[in-house]
């Protein structure tokens, strides 16, 4: 019996919730990037994901499992942007109310979707106040229910259904690369891999301005940094999850870093070869792939890539400057 908050058969309730309403996102390839690599490598697409990202994926989830009560009363949660949108157009879909707690330097593209997706966003300064106290003060005072962006056994088993899908349409893979932030991701993946490619070593990728769930899986206990300053605003995370650290201390094998340089090196690659718009986020898996941070020679490799919510202007700023 495993002692983990989540097991692939939450996974697998949670891809029977998500039906038809989730998009079954693509699986790509790119001679170029296999050529480049010596690997063949599958690219799951998140970025084409409802709002841009797996994250409704865990938003869905979660919220469909309200009781009446909590439905009645409405969701809140903290996040620097997917979550956010995440959670609001799932809350619409699902007629529930929901509050978003959001940093003032939040992209505007990602504080404009969810505005539009019906939610009320607070704001705060990243650097200088606690998101999850400031979200945990106003559920107390609205009787709203707090559904954080990663530490949640409903988002983590939703988030793994991205791999699920991956699995059934490669078939095993050899390695599993997903990007790192708090971990719902990748601990859902990684649980996905352990059921469905027990062979598979999950590695989990995060920018080298936060890494701190590198640093915590070799020590063997969460360690908590100050604010990251990374292009990467999804993975600005001051550290693990408890429910996602267990998950990662157990199914996945290594995490390793990238620079901002290489992931937007990486947002050139997939707009120009792939045709695809990625956020620096994520870029994160397929960034370490491309610069040689995982040896893939020979071998099949699936790469998260996470979402593509990206202000246009900034995205072509960054990869104009790349050269």
């Amino acid at each position: 019996m495993s002692t983990l908050p989540i097991t692939f058969e939450d996974v697998v309730a949670a891809h029977e919730r998500l039906r038809g309403v989730a998009h079954r996102t693509p699986v790509l390839t790119s001679r170029t990037a296999n050529e480049r690599t010596g690997a063949q490598l599958f690219f799951k697409c998140e970025n084409l994901q409802r709002m841009g990202a797996f994250k409704f994926r865990g938003a869905y989830n979660a919220i469909a499992q309200f009781t009446p009560q909590q439905k009645a009363g409405g969701v809140i949660t903290f996040s620097s942007g997917n979550h956010a949108q995440a959670i609001a157009l799932s809350a619409r879909l699902l007629g529930v109310k929901a509050v978003i707690v959001m940093p003032h330097d939040a992209p505007a593209v990602k504080v404009e979707a969810t505005r539009g997706y019906g939610g009320e966003v607070v704001f705060y300064d990243r650097y200088t106040e606690d998101r999850e106290a400031l979200g945990k003060r106003l559920a107390a005072e609205r009787g709203l229910t707090l559904i954080p962006p990663y530490d949640h056994a409903h988002v983590m088993a939703g988030q793994g259904t991205a791999a699920k899908e991956l699995f059934e349409e490669t078939g095993e893979l050899d390695l599993l690369l997903t990007p790192l932030g708090g971990g719902g991701l990748l601990s859902g993946c990684a649980t996905a891999a352990h059921a469905l490619s027990p062979a598979c070593t999950v590695i989990g990728v995060e920018p080298e301005a936060g890494n701190d769930g590198q640093r915590s899986l070799r020590t063997g206990e969460i360690v908590h940094i100050d604010t990251p300053k990374t292009l990467a605003d999804g993975a600005q995370t001051q550290h693990l999850g408890n429910l996602t650290f267990a998950v990662i201390r157990e199914r996945v094998s290594e995490i390793v870093t990238v620079s901002d340089a290489e992931l937007v090196d990486t947002m050139k690659f997939f707009a120009s070869r792939m045709k695809l718009v990625v956020e620096p986020t994520g870029c994160l898996a397929a960034a370490a792939v491309l610069h040689g941070k995982v040896d893939v020679r020979g071998k099949r490799v699936g790469v998260l890539i996470s979402g593509g919510n990206v202000d246009l202007l900034r995205f072509a700023e960054l990869v104009q400057a790349a050269g």
